[in-house]
């Protein structure tokens, strides 16, 4: 059985939607979710779900190997980061080579880098009127978005939607698409 660990900061509906297609799979499961937010809604999520879940601050994860030691405890096939904002420390890279993903709500290299999640990204999708947009998993590397790209998905954006617009076409193709991929990568790893 394959084991997935997901990293997350905020509400948590990818990670639900992950835990939730995996459940009952016999050839994989989340086994735990780790967030830098202790009021995080991701850990109400977990509660619900039965899953372990852990906060942790910007110390345990960038300067001490504490949650370097929780990921090798747990020993996962892959991580998955669904709505983490923080830059990933080089030393769990190192020690999880090609096993870290990220989704982003934005077709790379567009609208990547520091400071452009969530809201931020649509609102620069419709403030340079583009067309289309969508979703993009890559592996994450030491820099933001910049790792090499797995998996995109397109969507329209019409020249009447706003960013909430965006924002849920961007959400349903996440909740469609990252647990296929997810399951793919992991029979690939076989």
């Amino acid at each position: 059985m394959k084991r997935i660990v997901i990293f997350a900061s905020g509400s948590g509906t990818n990670a639900e939607n992950l835990i939730k297609f995996f459940q009952n799979r016999d050839n994989a499961s989340v086994i735990q979710v780790l967030t830098n937010n202790p009021h995080a809604k991701v850990l109400e999520r977990c509660k619900k779900l039965n899953i372990s879940a852990l906060s942790f601050n910007k110390m345990a994860f960038t300067k001490t190997n504490d949650v370097l030691n929780v990921l090798k405890a747990s020993q996962p096939d892959l991580i998955v980061l669904a709505g983490f904002l923080w830059k990933f420390p080089e030393t769990i890279l190192n020690e999880f080579p090609n096993k870290v993903i990220n989704i982003h709500p934005a077709l790379l290299p567009k609208y990547g880098g520091k400071g452009m999640y969530g809201m931020r990204v649509h609102e620069a999708v419709i403030n340079n009127s583009e067309t289309e947009t969508g979703i993009t998993i890559h592996h994450v590397n030491e820099n933001y978005d910049e790792g090499a790209i797995i998996f995109q998905a397109k969507c329209e954006v019409l020249s009447t939607d706003t960013a909430d617009d965006v924002a849920e076409k961007i959400h349903k193709l996440e909740m469609e698409c990252l647990p296929k991929v997810v399951e793919k990568l992991l029979i690939k790893q076989n």
